[in-house]
């Protein structure tokens, strides 16, 4: 039977043969916590390799993503589909062992990670999921959402401000279920820490009310076993092993150095560290017996078979609450949702009024959440601002987690990049809101939203120059430009109640993209549609109203839609034809066929656009030979008509501008 350090071994082995051969790589995390992801992978973790989407799987996370070969090599020795020809295409292109690890690459990989800090937020999510599932479903004696969140963390991911943000609110709503393990090799990639990082880890999360083990040798299997153990038992408060390592643990020359941080440890350093580590067989082979040992097929099936029991004897007993929880996790919508759905759409369309589209948003919750209980909001402390809440929202907390609803607290970072552990583990459709100013907080959890291709749903209010006193640091010019140019995430910005719950109804229909819904803190009119007109919203952009030859298209969103009709107006009775589009999704209209763009979009008419926001973005449309009525600075603080009028952006002005290009 192969040792504990033999097994160990082989991840180092795997690890540093893997970056060697690609070149590029960090050998020295993985070969650190070799030891740590043994005990935690042989002895404790619940999974099974032949199924990696079980739905009571542990979770496992390596926050410090750049020690990704640590993960593959656990995946393919336990015997995941990573078969060894991959390893060795590690870091190139169309592999499955990407340079950090990559959601939907590789089978066994649950979160994009490589942004440090991040994994931990996800981590915190999946936990958060975890717990609100378990007070949703499990019922005295049928525990089927049972399972923890593992995640390895550097230094790297605790300096960066998210560690805060996420560790807090996990502590606060004691996410007992949750196990971190802090990699404490005193190195980053300018060398020993100690000269800009000197916190007290221990006792700073225990001041955010985590259980923490401190002083665990990161190279002691029995040590870390016990750690382990302590950390399941303690079902509630969030637990971080703080185990002490050396980096590249085995070479030579380089274990504890920087060096080994993020390089190959080349030819002569590999041999040596093999001779040092025992290990004597060649690039890539792993031993018979060390390949049994670590395959954990037969383990997972048995342990997902006696899952499968469980769960019939609580299908036997909760037959709806059954077939509910397996619709959640498959991530299908109510099978009535498209007729209620339909049905509100045409309710606000025939019924309209002027309000603010923040409103429109939280009406659009009011009618739609009834009907979908996996719907989980939340906003970064602006819930009266945002309108996120509803007549049937419940926040959650650590007594009763049973809620639909997370009140996040100034966190917006945090809360966003927790949104996608949420969507990642399944089972709940996530939103979250802040002013679309704040996005900017929150820009690179957004970004792995959309990279990941989670479903969930951002929500921005106060969403132009139109919050008015507030000023320039609250006005978002450039965020909408910014988004957009996101690949795979589709950002709304409806012009009235009815795009409005189009967009929600659209967001919530998504399976493999998340949508930014942006919206007024000023209120909107009110525009009448034909019913062609209102299929065409989901198209993200139409004509709202035609002209036969066109002389001029006019495109608004939002607030300033109303402009561009009244601008519209005024042309026409100087004689000119006018056609006038909304485009409340510019990412959903450019996917539209090229037919149905020209309809909307004519060849050979100069094109107009309006929008309180950045210029650049609508080049695409108009070209040079069109025109932009936006904004080229940042706002003012004054009320909302004193700068429409300041900066030029009033239907008088769009006529002027239509009236010199043509």
């Amino acid at each position: 039977m192969p040792s504990r350090s033999d097994l160990a071994n082989a991840i180092r082995a795997l690890s540093m043969d893997a970056v060697q051969k690609a070149k590029s790589g960090h050998p020295g995390a993985p070969m650190g916590m070799a030891d740590i992801a043994q005990v935690l992978w042989g002895d404790f973790l619940k999974h099974n390799p032949a199924n990696p989407d079980w739905v009571d799987r542990d979770r496992f996370v390596m926050s410090n993503g750049h020690g990704s070969m640590l993960v593959y090599s656990l995946l393919h020795l336990s015997g995941y589909d990573l078969p060894i020809e991959e390893l060795k295409n590690f870091r190139q292109l169309h592999s499955k062992t990407p340079g950090h690890p990559e959601y939907g690459y590789t089978a066994g990989v649950e979160t994009t990670t490589g942004p440090l800090g991040q994994g931990l937020a996800n981590a915190v999510g999946m936990a958060m999921a975890e717990k609100v599932l378990a007070a949703q479903f499990n019922r005295d004696g049928h525990d089927i959402v049972d399972h923890n969140t593992y995640v390895f963390l550097g230094d790297g991911c605790l300096m960066e401000g998210i560690s805060h943000e996420v560790s807090s609110l996990a502590g606060t709503l004691e996410l007992g279920k949750l196990i971190a393990f802090y990699d404490d090799n005193g190195i980053s990639i300018d060398g020993e820490v100690e000269g800009w990082f000197t916190d007290d880890t221990v006792k700073r999360f225990e001041a955010y009310g985590w259980q923490v083990i401190p002083r665990v040798n990161g190279h002691d299997p029995e040590e870390i076993k016990q750690a382990i153990e302590t950390a399941r038992e303690n079902t509630e408060q969030p637990t971080l092993i703080c185990c002490k390592t050396i980096i590249g643990f085995g070479s030579p020359n380089k274990e504890g150095k920087e060096d080994c941080h993020g390089a190959p440890l080349g030819d002569d350093e590999i041999k040596l560290t093999r001779e040092k580590l025992g290990w004597t067989h060649a690039p890539f082979e792993i031993p018979a017996d060390i390949k049994q040992a670590w395959d954990a097929k037969a383990e997972g099936a048995r342990v997902e078979a006696a899952w499968d029991e469980k769960f019939a004897a609580y299908k036997a007993a909760y037959p709806e609450l059954a077939e509910e929880y397996l619709r959640r996790m498959k991530g299908d919508l109510p099978a009535d949702f498209d007729a209620v759905a339909d049905a509100f759409i045409q309710q606000v369309n025939d019924s309209g009024d002027k309000i603010a589209s923040r409103k429109a948003s939280q009406n659009s919750i009011e009618a739609l959440a009834p009907n979908l209980p996996e719907l989980f909001g939340g906003s970064a402390d602006l819930a009266g601002s945002n309108l996120t809440l509803w007549s049937g929202a419940q926040g959650i907390s650590a007594a009763d987690a049973s809620g639909n609803y997370c009140f996040y607290g100034v966190r917006e970072f945090g809360m966003t990049a927790i949104m996608n552990g949420l969507s990642l583990h399944g089972g709940l459709k996530p939103y979250g809101a802040t002013f679309l100013i704040f996005m900017e907080y929150a820009r690179n959890a957004v970004r792995m939203s959309a990279l990941m291709k989670q479903p969930l749903i951002h929500v921005y209010t106060h969403d132009s120059i139109g919050l008015g006193e507030d000023g320039p640091t609250h006005q978002p010019v450039e965020q909408l430009a910014s988004m957009r140019a996101t690949p795979n995430l589709n950002t709304w910005r409806p012009a009235d109640d009815t795009e409005s719950a189009v967009a929600w109804v659209e967001a919530i229909k998504s399976t493999e993209t998340p949508n930014a819904m942006v919206f007024s803190r000023q209120g909107l009119d009110h525009q009448p549609r034909t019913a062609q007109q209102l299929a065409d919203i989901r198209k993200g952009g139409y004509v709202l109203k035609a002209a036969d030859k066109p002389d001029a298209v006019l495109i608004g969103t939002g607030s300033e839609l109303s402009l561009a009709l009244e601008a519209a107006e005024q042309l026409e009775a100087q004689g000119k034809q006018v056609q006038v589009v909304s485009m409340p999704c510019a990412d959903v209209f450019d996917k539209q066929d090229a037919e149905y763009q020209a309809s909307v979009l004519p060849a050979g008419v100069k094109r107009f656009a309006i929008e309180a926001a950045a210029k650049d973005f609508w080049y695409k449309y108009v070209g040079l030979e069109g025109g932009i009525i936006g904004m080229d600075s940042f706002g003012e603080s004054a009320p909302a008509d004193q700068l429409y009028k300041h900066f030029g952006i009033t239907t008088e002005a769009l006529v002027e501008l239509v009236n010199s290009r043509l």
